[in-house]
């Protein structure tokens, strides 16, 4: 099983959760990170790191939610690993609990 990135993290972004994934499988996008779920190893640190609540166990993915576990599979494998934590984006408070962010999802 792997951890997935979900909706909520779209145009927030934060990277806490980078930091403590002992395998770097976080891969960063223009407004969104995805888990890579070849390097995933299912450890579960980075999900109580996500102050956006946006990273959830495979199996557990909310409803509604379940085309993000393949999104991530797909944008891993085109993006950067990241490994340090970074700035949130400066209005991704904002952001923070729209739903139906994917159209903003940028690639």
């Amino acid at each position: 099983m792997t951890f997935v990135v979900v909706d909520n993290c779209i145009k927030c972004k934060y990277t806490d959760c980078v930091e403590v994934c002992p395998v770097d499988a976080f891969r960063e996008g223009p407004n969104f990170l995805a888990i890579d779920p070849d390097d995933c190893i299912d450890c579960t640190l980075c999900e109580p790191e996500c102050p956006a609540n946006a990273i959830y166990p495979e199996d557990d993915v909310p409803a509604g939610q379940e085309a993000f576990v393949a999104l991530n599979a797909e944008l891993a494998r085109d993006w950067p690993v990241i490994t340090e934590r970074k700035d949130a984006p400066a209005d991704a408070s904002e952001w923070d609990g729209k739903p139906g962010k994917l159209p903003l999802l940028q690639r």
